[in-house]
């Protein structure tokens, strides 16, 4: 095969502090995930200490873990090759092409779960993965730093046109980081869709029926904290793969490159950092009230309200805005001949999704009590990244709208949560 030698992008903006960020955030992400699991780990918990809770070199590695993640790649590349479900179309490529996908997720959650099943009826200890939760973590950023090595590299053999827009600098820092390829493939195996809702997001679900089944061992049953905990989280990933269909017109598969950020984030970031409410659980038990258990169960579902009726909203608009759940919505003209919603949840605010994820993240730490920093991490952390990705849209659709976008964004002053920001 012929190496493309590509130009690079005129004026490509970098983003995530460009060539600094670059270097920096593949060192200190992956020390971050390690430092918060180590102190889950810990009797105090406190986020903030002095010395740190470093874990001892041996502690890092196992031999089983790897095996386990090599196990959990190949089971759930092959879930992903089984011709149940459908296959849809993503958008249109800059070529006029469109790349076809299974949809298959959520097949693959349940007979993951099936399967899990079956091994823990004959005997298999799914608590021990708490004890191996470090070298597992090690394991899946190994991973995530192969993976993308592996993508930079086959990328200068992709032609022009399979590049993203914003991966293709020149800088071998930045585009190693952001991802050079869009679409990523070895035949028809999508790497990118693959890597997105897959071993990431169901193994998160795993971690956290494993902290379930460890604190089972240790206290003779699951705590109620636990359970909400895990039950809030698996019907946000069995959401997510209901409507994986939904994900193709994302930023991340229509804009973004497939580099060391998402590789990162989806197969190490994910498993590891958003299910820590439940591994501080096994540690630290809380007791909740019948009382707070009813409020955080409220707001998780009007939190979980407002992110599935405004995507649903949006994504019926966008296959099909004459029909009758939509039709009846106001919206604005643009130059490019698409039509910006300013009713409904989109005129309320213009990123009504992300204030839900908010809430259900918020509720996803309440059971862990406020005596601790550290289960609050993922809200606070899930909000800078919602800002961050709110601005980033909002730029790309300036630059995509032009005049009307401005006037959209007079209609629906609030970008987020309505009369704060």
């Amino acid at each position: 095969m012929k190496l493309n030698k590509h130009k690079p992008a005129q004026h490509t903006e970098m983003e995530f502090g460009g060539t600094l960020g670059a270097a920096c955030i593949p060192v200190f992400l992956p020390l971050t995930v390690l430092y918060l699991l180590s102190v889950c780990r810990t009797p105090g918990g406190a986020l903030l200490q002095w010395p740190p809770p470093l874990p001892h070199s041996t502690f890092l590695w196992d031999p089983v873990a790897a095996a386990i993640m090599v196990g959990w790649i190949g089971l759930q590349s092959a879930l992903y090759l089984l011709p149940v479900g459908k296959v849809s179309e993503g958008l249109v490529l800059r070529d006029g092409s469109k790349l076809k996908y299974p949809i298959n997720g959520f097949h693959a959650l349940c007979m993951t779960v099936v399967l899990l099943a079956v091994c823990v009826c004959l005997g298999m200890p799914l608590g021990y993965l708490f004890d191996l939760v470090l070298p597992l973590a090690v394991c899946a950023i190994g991973v995530s730093y192969l993976l993308a090595l592996y993508l930079y590299v086959r990328s200068f053999w992709a032609p022009a046109h399979q590049l993203a827009l914003g991966g293709n600098t020149g800088n071998p820092l930045y585009d190693f980081f952001i991802g050079r390829e869009l679409n990523p493939r070895i035949g028809s195996f999508d790497l990118k869709f693959f890597c997105e809702l897959r071993p990431g997001l169901i193994g998160w679900v795993v971690l956290n029926a494993a902290m379930l089944m460890k604190e089972v061992e240790l206290r003779g049953s699951p705590s109620l904290a636990m359970l909400l905990v895990n039950g809030f989280q698996l019907l946000y990933v069995t959401d997510a793969l209901w409507n994986e269909e939904a994900v193709l017109t994302t930023m991340d598969i229509v804009h973004d490159g497939f580099g060391f950020m998402l590789a990162f984030g989806d197969l190490a970031w994910v498993p590891f950092t958003y299910g820590l409410q439940a591994m501080f659980l096994v540690i630290h038990p809380q007791t909740l009230s019948a009382l707070s258990a009813l409020g955080i169960i409220l707001l998780n579902g009007v939190g979980y309200c407002i992110f599935r009726k405004s995507n649903s909203q949006k994504n019926q608009f966008r296959r099909d805005p004459a029909h009758k759940s939509v039709a009846h919505l106001e919206t604005i003209a643009t130059a490019t001949g698409k039509r910006l919603l300013v009713s409904g949840w989109w005129g309320f605010v213009r990123h009504p999704n992300y204030l839900g994820d908010i809430l259900m993240a918020l509720a996803w730490s309440l059971p862990c009590g406020v005596s601790h920093l550290l289960p609050y991490f993922y809200v606070v952390y899930f909000s800078i990244l919602l800002v961050h990705r709110e601005a980033r849209d909002e730029r790309q659709c300036r630059a995509k709208y032009g005049l009307a976008w401005d006037t959209y964004c007079r209609r629906v002053p609030y970008r987020i949560i309505p009369y704060i920001y």
